[in-house]
C-alpha cells in the first residue's frame, strides 16, 4: 500500500509491518558478538537520509545514570547541580530536562527543593521502578513524565529476566497503562538496542506502545540506549550497531516522531559523542548526557561536549552559557570530591595547556595559533603554558598569572622577585639533569614554598 509521508510528502511503501517474532531461544547475534573476539561492525550498504530535526535539544541523567556511579550525592549537592544545569541551558531550555530517582526519602526531598525553585528548565521527571506505588507517588508530586525500564535486546529478555519476548511484551505494555492510568507520560528506555532484534523485537514492540498511546491520548518516549556503547556513527553500517538506521527504522517503521524520541550512549568505545551527533542529524530531537561524562563503567555521552556539538551543528549557542562548564566542573572537584583527568576535553586541567616550547612561543605570540577556540571567552579558561627547560621569565610570570587567574591589577611582570627565584629553580633542575617539564602541582608547591600565602 502507498501513503503520502507526513515527515516527507512523498508517496512510500507502507507494507512493512513487521510482528513481533516469539522465538524459542535468544537471538545472541553471535556473528557480530563472537564470545571473546572484539564485537565486529558489519555493514549492508543501505544509506538512509540525513534528517536533523527542526529542534534539538540536551537531556540530562547526572541525577540518575551519574549519580549511580559515584557517591550519592548530598541533597544540597543535588540542588547545586539542578541550578547548574539551568544556568548552563540558558532562557530557551536547550538542556530540557533532567531526571531524579524517588525512591527514598532524600531522593524526595531533593526533587521537592528543586520544584520549590520554579525553573522553567530543565523540567524534572524520575526514573521508577514499574509499579503502580512508584507512578502514583510520582504523580502525587506533580511529576509529569517517568522513564521505565524496557530491555529489549534477548540477553535481558532471556538471560536476565527469563521470559519470552512475547511474555516480556505483555508485561511490559502492562507497565505502560498503569503509567497512563496515572496519567503520567511513560518514556521507554530501550535498554541494550545495539545487540536487539530490531525487526523481530524492537519495531513490533515499539509499534504495540504507538498503539497504547493513541487509545489513551497521552504520548509515549521512545529512548534508544546504547546500553554498551557498541553504537556505531558510520555510513551504511548494519543494524543492530547502526546509530542511523535504528533512528530511522524508529521513525520509519514506527512513526516515533523526532519531538519523541532521544538517543542514550556510553562511551565503551569512545564513540559516545560521535553517536550522539549523528542521532541529531538522522531524526532524534534529544540526546541523553551525563556532566562531565559520568556514569556506568566508561561512563555517558558527556553533557559538555554536547554544548559544543550544538553550537557546531547550528552556529549558535542558542542561549546556553558555556562559561558555567567550568563552574561545574570545579564544582565537582572541590565540592563533589570527584577527580576529572586533567586531558579531559572541556574540563580538565591541561586541556588548553601548551608544553612545547615552540608551541607556547607562538601562544604568547597569537593564542589563536594553538587554541581550539577562544577558551577565555567561551569556558572562562584562558590558554597556557607548561614550563621547562626553555621557559624564559616572560612565560614564568605568563603561567604564573594565567595558572592562579590574577586580575589585571594584580598580575605579575617579569622583574618581579618571584618570577625571578622560580627561574633560578627551574634551571637548576635541568642543570641537574631532568628531562621532563614541570607539572603545575609541582610548580605550585615551589610557589607556596618561595611566597607563602601570596596566592
Amino acid at each position: 500500500m502507498l501513503e503520502i509521508s507526513n515527515r516527507t510528502n512523498l508517496l512510500e511503501q507502507k507494507s512493512y509491518k513487521y510482528s513481533l517474532q516469539d522465538i524459542a531461544e535468544p537471538n545472541l547475534q553471535r556473528d557480530i558478538y563472537t564470545e571473546g573476539a572484539v564485537p565486529k561492525v558489519s555493514f549492508n550498504h543501505r544509506r538512509v537520509p540525513l534528517n536533523m530535526p527542526e529542534e534539538i535539544w540536551i537531556t540530562d541523567t547526572s541525577l540518575r545514570d551519574g549519580q549511580q556511579s559515584v557517591e550519592p550525592y548530598t541533597v544540597d549537592q543535588i540542588v547545586k547541580i539542578y541550578k547548574l544545569l539551568n544556568k548552563l541551558g540558558g532562557p530557551y531550555g536547550i538542556i530540557r530536562q533532567t531526571e531524579f530517582f524517588i525512591y527514598s526519602k532524600k531522593d524526595r526531598q531533593a526533587v521537592e527543593r528543586c520544584m520549590e525553585l520554579d525553573l522553567k528548565f530543565p523540567e524534572i521527571t524520575t526514573w521508577i521502578r514499574a509499579s503502580k506505588e512508584d507512578f502514583r507517588l510520582a504523580r502525587d508530586m506533580g511529576i509529569r513524565e517517568t522513564g521505565i525500564l524496557v530491555s529489549c535486546s534477548d540477553y535481558h529478555i532471556f538471560k536476565k529476566m527469563k521470559m519470552t519476548r512475547k511474555q516480556v511484551v505483555d508485561h511490559y505494555l502492562a507497565t505502560v497503562c498503569e503509567a497512563f492510568e496515572a496519567g503520567i507520560v511513560p518514556r521507554c528506555h530501550l535498554e541494550d538496542i545495539t545487540r536487539a532484534d530490531f525487526y523481530g523485537f524492537v519495531v513490533p514492540f515499539v509499534n504495540e506502545l504507538q498503539k497504547l498511546s493513541r487509545q489513551a491520548g497521552i504520548p509515549v518516549k521512545i529512548r534508544a540506549c546504547d546500553t554498551m556503547g557498541y553504537g556505531v556513527p558510520y555510513t551504511e553500517a548494519a543494524l543492530p550497531r547502526s546509530v542511523a538506521g535504528i533512528i530511522y527504522g524508529l521513525q520509519h517503521y514506527s512513526d516515533v516522531p523526532s519531538e519523541l524520541l532521544e538517543w542514550h550512549g556510553h562511551n565503551d568505545f569512545y564513540k559516545s559523542v560521535a553517536n550522539a551527533s549523528t542521532a541529531w542529524l538522522y531524526g532524534a530531537s534529544a540526546v541523553n548526557c551525563s556532566l562531565l561524562g559520568i556514569g556506568e563503567r566508561t561512563g555517558n555521552i558527556p553533557l559538555e561536549a554536547m554544548v559544543f556539538e550544538y553550537a557546531s551543528l547550528r552556529g549558535s549557542l542558542d542561549g546556553m552559557d558555556p562559561t558555567v562548564i567550568t563552574e561545574i566542573s570545579e564544582f565537582f572537584q572541590k565540592e563533589v570530591g570527584y577527580s576529572v583527568p586533567d586531558m579531559t576535553p572541556f574540563v580538565g586541567r591541561n586541556f588548553n595547556v601548551t608544553r612545547a616550547g615552540i608551541h607556547a612561543d607562538g601562544l604568547m605570540k597569537d593564542k589563536e595559533i594553538y587554541t581550539i577556540f577562544d577558551t577565555e571567552k567561551l569556558l572562562n579558561r584562558p590558554a597556557t603554558v607548561q614550563l621547562g627547560k626553555a621557559s624564559g621569565l616572560a612565560g614564568i610570570a605568563y603561567w604564573i598569572n594565567q595558572n592562579y587567574r590574577l586580575p589585571e591589577s594584580q598580575k605579575l611582570d617579569k622583574r618581579d622577585p618571584l618570577v625571578v627565584a622560580l627561574k633560578t629553580w627551574i634551571d637548576k633542575e635541568y642543570e641537574d639533569g631532568r628531562q621532563t617539564v614541570l607539572s603545575n602541582k609541582e610548580l605550585e608547591s615551589k610557589i607556596a614554598e618561595l611566597a607563602p600565602d601570596r596566592f
